[in-house]
């Protein structure tokens, strides 16, 4: 099982996409395993043959407890049940198998399931009820006459919902309790990007036109490139740099919740591929299908309030990551040119950082750099 972040400890097992003797490739999608984030593909780390299945679907397992045997990997999982694991079965002990390496991008992806919509039938107390929890009862199947939406279906709805919000307090409180957290603050003038933005979507359609937060994504990835002292992982009381860039980007779901999925090596991806990754990643964890490549492997994150129209925000590191960019809305402000104040277009830009790793200085320099990319963004 997988390290699906720092907020797992156990996931449940519920569709085997391989049988034994199936022949898999790094990257496949060989089962599905359901958390708090909601269905999540489990991709293959390498090619091999699957010899044995030794968890069943429906069997709730602890994060490093071993799912299958591939072959050659015999004495890797020696440690591991003899057999199947049953869903009745009590979870294998995670310290018998070292944990697994971070996963590769997926080749492919399921299809991800339909949404049952309501019947439009919403009872006033499920009404009220769905607008305290945040849920969107027009993705619920209501189950009473006429497929009406009662309170039982609100409250089933609300029920992962809260599992997920629980998981996301305790990885980052645990976050804030043990990473001695700096933040670095700055405002910038975004006119110029603004306006470059505004000329290079002018002649393009719509789908092949970029949005801010792809030229932000962009600028992060470079910058984290060239300091890698805010790209990478603080783990065993030492930090060890990332060879890519895999940026996390936080995306709010539907009802509630946070993810942060990786774009795998953004650094070396163009303006176009960025906001094309970018928008696919969306669709599908909005959709509820996520990948566990991208869920495990991000570097650094970037998180922004772009479209709720905040002008700043101090992010929480996500664990084992040392630093998180934050962006505010870009949003007209008095600035002052050449020794006048005209209205400009002004970002703000946070960074919260890891101490353990990194100074204030370092955090300024880092953030300058972004700054100047952002400031030149022709040559994004």
């Amino acid at each position: 099982m997988p390290s699906l972040g720092a907020d797992m400890e156990d996931g449940t097992l519920t569709e085997w996409r391989v049988q034994p003797g199936s022949a898999i490739h790094r990257g496949q999608v060989v089962a599905l395993v359901e958390t708090a984030k909601g269905i999540i593909d489990i991709e293959s780390f390498e090619d091999a043959v699957v010899e044995r299945l030794l968890v069943e679907p429906g069997a709730t397992v602890p994060v490093g407890a071993p799912l299958a045997l591939l072959a050659g990997e015999a004495t890797a999982v020696a440690a591991g049940p003899p057999g199947p694991v049953s869903a009745a079965a009590p979870a294998v002990a995670p310290a018998a198998v070292a944990a697994a390496p971070a996963a590769a991008p997926s080749s492919t992806a399921a299809a991800a399931p339909a949404v049952a919509r309501s019947s439009g039938r919403v009872s006033p107390a499920a009404r009220a009820l769905a607008a305290k929890l945040g849920v969107d009862v027009a993705a619920l199947k209501g189950s009473g006459p006429e497929g009406a939406v009662g309170l039982a279906d609100v409250q089933a709805a609300a029920s992962p919902r809260a599992g997920m919000r629980a998981a996301i307090g305790a990885a980052l409180g645990r976050s804030k309790r043990e990473i001695p957290h700096y933040y670095i603050q700055h405002s910038m003038d975004f006119t110029p990007a603004a306006n470059w933005l505004a000329d290079y979507n002018a002649p393009r359609p719509v789908p092949e036109r970029l949005l801010p937060m792809a030229l932000l994504i962009r600028a992060v990835a470079r910058a984290a490139a060239e300091r890698p002292g805010f790209n990478g992982y603080y783990q065993n009381q030492s930090f060890a740099a990332a060879a890519a860039v895999n940026l996390g980007v936080a995306i709010a779901l539907r009802g509630g919740g946070l993810v942060a999925p990786a774009i795998l090596d953004a650094g070396g991806k163009s303006l176009a591929e960025l906001m094309g990754e970018l928008q696919q990643l969306v669709a599908r964890v909005r959709g509820g299908h996520m990948r566990s490549g991208e869920l495990s492997a991000g570097t650094i994150t970037v998180t922004s309030l772009g479209e709720e129209g905040v002008e700043a925000l101090l992010p929480i590191i996500y664990p084992p990551q040392v630093a998180i960019v934050g962006f505010g809305s870009p949003l007209a402000r008095p600035w002052v040119v050449d020794g006048q104040i005209a209205v400009r277009t002004v970002l703000h830009i946070s960074l919260a950082a890891d101490h353990r790793v990194s100074d204030g200085r370092q955090g300024a320099q880092f953030v300058m750099h972004i700054v100047e990319l952002l400031s030149r963004p022709g040559e994004l």
